[in-house]
């Protein structure tokens, strides 16, 4: 805890010190003001006819950074909360700005907000991350600890400004008050779990369960308003990905959420609305859309192969004569009495969209103890990383990672190295105790001197490091079958070699994807279904 300032030590007696401000993040938005309230919607705005409007109340986990464009790398959850809700019936305005505390917020934001709330609106209140430090220096933001009806005189020593500090269930039956004035819904939640971790064995997330979870609880009981213990909700999550994955939910810090870790808290969010009884806020959210394809050729005791990639491993994959993936043909090669094969790459992808499309959640979400997850990516994971097809990672295998703007959207977006795409669905795929196995990319039909182009000193050797560094069989596809091909030209000429691909040098022939396919259902055999 800090220590009482000193102006403030003849009323030390009656009022709690502020709390220690443990993120020791520095943000400058509060001096930033004008240019925030450019960037934040004007509340209001967003409603059509006499609909209701969802208004949003946080901070920078809510809303990252001055813009909140994700410009820094970081995305609070408010940003994903309107794919969530049917726009015909609500709309969702983010009101939650960096750096802000339940105290600030209400001083210099909420009277700005508060005119664009009607009747039949709904405000959702997620405050507290901030409400630490000096209570009349610096930042100035601490609320005193608690929920009683203590205040606090205090002098800005910057700027002599004169204020009176509440505590922070104080401030949270403010805004509840208010927005019951208006004739609108208050409704509380916790705050978003940080990265931080209450065992050595990191295997407890730390929750905020006897200090802004509780407080915000006993308010919202206290005042029959909803509470959601978002807190709980993520911290669950977090604990049953682990420690490594949980890295990848955060960027920069501890406390700032990637795009991963913000979309994790939306769906957080959105559940606790969901099972929340009788909260007429959920009648207003699309309805959840359930996968009951993927993972459908499953039998009892019996795993499923998923594979997923790019065209070499789905394409066409219909007529004898046209362009075929080697996923498509590796049930013939085997024991269909013992796996299922179920083909969910897709033409044109890279690791990176893969990942962002959401085509990969849908094969996790799938995913059973014992089952085998091909992972074969490289095709179309070079050339441009923001502009074109937008879908290039950074080169190599290590943890490195950038902010690109991306030239068809405008969006911001983070984009790590070919390697580290690779281990998140190795991760991923580990968590739920399913098999990946990792495959360089299958060889192309490109010859220089009479030697077959080999990956093996970029992506394939990417593909080996993270293989070798996370402990998963390796499949060199591009070396095995690169060495038949090569075979083939040297003894029947390159007639028999282009036989294995159809219309240009890197899709495969029927006859290629079934080459392709032996080499990796006869190590599968041998590595992984040898038992």
């Amino acid at each position: 805890m800090f220590s009482i300032p000193q102006c403030l030590s003849a009323q030390k007696s009656r009022v709690a010190a502020p709390m220690e401000d443990r993120n020791n993040v520095v943000d400058n938005t509060l001096d930033s003001l004008n240019k925030a309230r450019f960037a934040r919607p004007v509340p209001g705005s967003s409603r059509k006819g006499d609909n209701p409007v969802l208004f949003l109340i946080g901070n920078s986990t809510m809303r990252t950074g001055t813009l909140g464009n994700g410009n820094n790398g970081q995305w609070g959850w408010g940003c994903f909360m309107h794919e969530y809700f049917d726009p015909e019936k609500i709309t969702v305005e983010n009101h939650a700005l960096g750096g802000m505390s339940s105290r600030t917020f209400y001083d210099k934001l909420w009277p700005e907000v508060l005119p664009g709330i009607r009747k039949g609106d709904w405000v959702i209140i997620e405050l507290g991350h901030n409400d630490n430090g000096p209570y009349d220096s610096g930042r100035a933001r601490a609320s005193i600890p608690g929920i009683g009806k203590d205040t606090l005189h205090v002098t800005i020593k910057e700027t002599g400004e004169k204020q009176i500090v509440y505590t922070y269930g104080g401030y949270m039956r403010k805004f509840i008050d208010d927005v019951k004035a208006r004739g609108a819904h208050p409704v509380l939640m916790s705050l978003t779990p940080r990265n931080a971790w209450a065992d050595a064995d990191s295997t407890v997330i730390e929750r905020v369960d006897t200090t802004f979870g509780l407080w915000a609880r006993q308010v919202a009981r206290k005042a029959k308003v909803p509470f959601i213990d978002l807190n709980e909700i993520s911290a669950r999550k977090f604990e049953r990905f682990g420690k490594e994955k949980v890295k990848t939910m955060f960027y920069l810090d501890r406390i700032h959420t990637s795009e991963f870790g913000a979309r994790v808290n939306v769906e957080s969010a959105v559940e606790g609305i969901r099972s929340a009884k009788g909260l007429p806020l959920s009648s207003c959210l699309l309805p959840e859309v359930r996968d009951t394809v993927t993972g459908i050729s499953r039998k009892t005791g019996r795993p499923v192969v998923f594979t997923i990639g790019d065209s070499t491993v789905k394409n066409e994959d219909s007529d004898p004569d046209g362009m075929w993936g080697w996923g498509s043909v590796l049930s013939e090669f085997l024991d269909t009495n013992r796996v299922s094969v179920e083909n969910h790459a897709m033409p044109g992808r890279s690791a990176r969209t893969f990942l962002y499309e959401g085509r990969w959640n849908k094969v996790y979400d799938a995913l059973h103890p014992g089952d085998i997850v091909l992972i074969q990516f490289g095709h179309n994971d070079a050339g441009p990383v923001n502009t074109g097809k937008e879908r290039a990672e950074l080169r190599g295998a290590g943890p490195e990672s950038k902010v690109f703007k991306m030239a068809s959207d405008g969006r911001y977006k983070v984009v790590y190295t070919y390697g580290w795409y690779l281990r998140k669905f190795i991760m991923d795929a580990r968590e739920k105790g399913a098999i990946p196995v990792v495959i360089s990319h299958s060889p192309r039909n490109k010859f220089d001197n009479g030697l077959i182009e080999s990956n093996a000193d970029s992506f394939g050797a990417w593909t080996r490091e993270v293989a070798e560094s996370t402990g998963v069989t390796f499949i060199d596809l591009n070396a095995i079958a690169g060495q038949e091909l090569q075979r083939m030209a040297d003894d029947e000429g390159l007639k028999k070699v282009n036989a294995h691909f159809k219309r240009d040098h890197t899709h495969s022939s029927l006859l290629g994807a079934r080459l392709n396919a032996s080499i990796i259902a006869d190590a599968l055999n041998r590595e992984v279904l040898k038992h």
